[in-house]
């Protein structure tokens, strides 16, 4: 309340929109084992050259500060090394068996998602890549965006002009809109429902080959906003 008396209506509405991604990200491991450390790695490195070239003829770029949104990119961004272990019945503990395993982890950001099909075939083709997950996403600037947020504006004004309406007064103008959080209470920002998804692809001459199904992300657009109304007078008790 302000010194005028009029009352302060505070509401929090949400708007909610299904969109097709904008693009999927492909996490996945290349392991090798071998005898030695350094034969490890030239193993795994080779498997890694041989799934990126087969990426390169599909139009694939290694990820870069200049890569921007590419249609088809890659990135083996960590590799590790480890010695391969067993557990020995007799002694209850942990050996070694004499052989060291190497990984390497990659990462494919594909937005031509015409290209799924094609993309699900090479990583099939390549025994020694597990992939691990795959991500759908949504761009910050997709064109939906703005009629999300521009919805939970208006179900804020209808929140408002309901609440007011039940002890008889009319909603005057808006005081603030804002981001949920901002004016005060818990954050509750705007953020995408995602999803991973695969399915099994009929070719004749690839039979059973694991291909991917873009998933229908959720925009959600929460926000807060006060409200001045019209003078309210109460009925006495």
């Amino acid at each position: 309340m302000t010194s005028g008396g009029s009352p302060l209506l505070s509401v929090r509405t949400e708007a909610r929109q299904l969109v097709a991604p904008d693009y999927a990200v492909v996490d996945g491991l290349i392991e090798q084992t071998a005898e030695s450390k350094a034969e490890a790695v030239r193993s795994v490195a080779g498997r890694l050259d041989r799934l990126t070239a087969d990426l390169a003829a599909l139009g694939a770029v290694s990820f870069d500060a200049g890569a921007g949104r590419r249609p088809l990119t890659w990135s083996a961004h960590s590799w590790t090394t480890r010695e391969e272990l067993y557990h020995d019945k007799e002694t209850m503990r942990m050996e070694r068996t004499g052989q060291v395993t190497a990984t390497v982890a990659l990462q494919v950001t594909v937005r031509d998602l015409a290209a799924l099909d094609g993309l699900g075939s090479v990583l099939a083709a390549h025994p020694g890549l597990n992939v691990q997950g795959v991500t759908w996403d949504v761009d910050w600037d997709n064109p939906a965006w703005p009629q999300v947020r521009a919805a939970a504006i208006g179900a804020a004004i209808g929140k408002a002009r309901d609440y007011a309406a039940a002890f008889g007064a009319t909603v005057q103008h808006v005081e603030h809109i804002a981001d949920a959080g901002l004016l005060g209470g818990d954050t509750a920002p705007f953020h995408t429902a995602h999803g991973m998804a695969f399915r099994a692809a009929g070719g004749v001459d690839q039979p059973g080959t694991p291909a991917l199904t873009p998933v229908p992300q959720e925009l959600i657009a929460t926000i807060e906003a006060r409200f001045r109304t019209t003078d309210v007078s109460l009925p006495s008790a």
